[in-house]
C-alpha cells in the first residue's frame, strides 16, 4: 500500500524523489509565521493606554533646567524672590515629576504596553482616566498649565502664611458652570466672603460650607463685586455626589513682595509643596535641608494643607534614581499608594501639612532620629 504515486509532481523535480516535510516542521513554520504577525500587530495596533513614567526632577532650590542635565547657559533661578532679603541655601529641595507616553492622537502600541507591565517604576492606565473622552491633548496641556499656575500661587500663599507674612487673600469666581444655580447669580471676579455667616478664607471652607448647607434650602453668599458689598441667595445642587454652586472657584492674593517661579513645559499641581518649602528655605537664614538632597511632592492649600496626587510610585522612582536623595516627603493622603512599594534605599514620610514637612526636614538636618515621625503604615 502506497500513500504517494510515483508521478505525483510534488515527488519529483529533476527525474529524483521528493520526501514530504515532516508533520512537525511544517507546524513549527506555522508557529512560526503566527508568532511574526502577532509581534507586528504588538508593535503597530495602538492600544487603549497610555504610560506613565518617571519624569525629569528639578530642584527648587537650583534653576529651571532639570537635575542631572547638561547646563545650557541660559538657565533661571527656578525661584526668584524681589523686594525682600533672601538668604543663601545648600541641599536640595527637589520636585518631582511623571512623563506620561501616549495620548488620544498617539496612542502606544500593545509591545510598549506590555514591556511597562513588568517595570514597577511605571503604570499602565486607560486612556480616558488621563484624558476623559472628547479632550484632546491641547486642551488637556492646556489644563494642566492652568492648574501649575494656581498651584504656584498657592504655593507661594502658604509659604508667607507660614512665616507670618499678612497679605489680602480672597475666594473669587474663576469660572460659572451653565444652567446652573450660580449662573445667573454670580459673576467671574466675584470674591465670596461668607456662606451663611461663617467667613470663607479658602477653597476648603467654600466647599465645606456649601455642603453642610446641602440642597435642600438657600445659601447666603456674603459677596463683593467691583468693590461693593452685597449678600445673594444661592441653592446647591448635588453633581456628582457632592453638593455644588456651579462655580470653579480660586483664589486671589496681593502678595507683600514679588515671587517668581520660572519652570516651563510642566503641568498640574502636584508641586505645590516643594515650591513652598523652596520660597520659605531662600526666606529664612538657616538652611532647611543641612546640605541634604530631599524630594517630595504634593499639592498644597494657601493654609498650608498637603493634598494627594497622581503617578507617586514613578515620582519615589525618580527621586531614588537621582542619585543621593534618600528622603522622600509624600502626602498622607497617598499611603494607600505608597505602602509595599517604596524603592530599596528611600526613606518615606506621610505629611499632611507644611508643618509636618517642616519637623521632617528639622529632624534630617539636625541628624536627629526619625522614627518618631509619620510614615505610610506597613501592610
Amino acid at each position: 500500500m502506497t500513500l504517494y504515486s510515483d508521478d505525483d509532481p510534488t515527488l519529483q523535480e529533476h527525474g529524483r524523489e521528493r520526501i514530504a516535510p515532516p508533520r512537525r516542521v511544517v507546524i513549527g513554520w506555522v508557529a512560526i509565521g503566527v508568532a511574526i504577525v502577532l509581534a507586528l500587530v504588538l508593535a503597530l495596533v495602538p492600544a487603549p493606554f497610555v504610560i506613565e513614567q518617571p519624569g525629569p526632577v528639578f530642584n527648587t532650590l537650583g534653576t529651571d533646567e532639570q537635575v542631572g542635565a547638561k547646563p545650557s547657559g541660559d538657565a533661571k533661578e527656578l525661584i526668584s524672590i524681589s523686594g525682600k532679603k533672601t538668604y543663601p541655601t545648600s541641599g536640595s529641595l527637589d520636585l518631582l515629576t511623571v512623563s506620561v507616553v501616549g495620548n488620544p492622537e498617539q496612542r502606544p502600541s500593545w509591545l510598549e504596553i506590555a514591556g511597562a507591565w513588568f517595570q514597577p517604576s511605571k503604570a499602565v492606565l486607560p486612556l480616558e482616566t488621563v484624558f476623559p473622552p472628547g479632550t484632546t491633548t491641547e486642551q488637556s496641556n492646556a489644563e494642566n498649565a492652568a492648574l501649575m499656575v494656581d498651584s504656584q500661587q498657592d504655593a507661594i500663599a502658604a509659604a508667607l502664611n507660614q512665616l507670618g507674612y499678612t497679605f489680602p487673600e480672597n475666594v473669587a469666581v474663576k469660572q460659572l458652570i451653565k444652567d446652573t444655580p450660580a449662573s445667573s447669580v454670580l459673576k467671574v471676579g466675584d470674591e465670596i466672603t461668607t456662606v451663611n455667616g461663617e467667613t470663607i478664607t479658602s477653597i476648603d471652607a467654600l466647599r465645606e460650607a456649601v455642603k453642610k448647607n446641602g440642597t435642600g434650602k438657600p445659601a447666603e453668599l456674603g459677596i463683593v463685586r467691583d468693590g461693593a458689598g452685597s449678600t445673594v441667595s444661592i441653592t446647591p445642587i448635588e453633581s456628582q455626589g457632592q453638593v455644588v454652586l456651579g462655580i470653579g472657584a480660586g483664589m486671589d492674593y496681593t502678595f507683600p513682595f514679588d515671587v517668581k517661579i520660572q519652570l516651563n513645559n510642566v503641568g498640574g499641581p502636584s508641586a505645590g509643596q516643594m515650591f513652598a518649602l523652596g520660597i520659605m528655605d531662600k526666606l529664612t537664614p538657616d538652611t532647611l535641608t543641612g546640605g541634604k538632597r530631599i524630594a517630595g511632592t504634593g499639592t498644597i492649600d494657601n493654609a498650608g494643607e498637603i493634598g494627594p496626587i497622581g503617578g507617586i510610585r514613578q515620582k519615589m522612582y525618580a527621586a531614588r534614581d537621582t542619585g543621593d536623595a534618600s528622603y522622600f516627603l509624600a502626602p498622607a493622603s497617598n499611603c494607600d499608594e505608597v505602602t509595599g512599594h517604596i524603592p530599596s534605599g528611600l526613606h518615606v514620610f506621610a505629611v499632611k501639612t507644611l508643618a509636618d514637612s517642616l519637623k521632617v526636614l528639622k529632624a534630617v538636618r539636625n541628624g536627629s532620629s526619625t522614627s518618631g515621625l509619620p510614615t505610610c503604615p506597613a501592610r
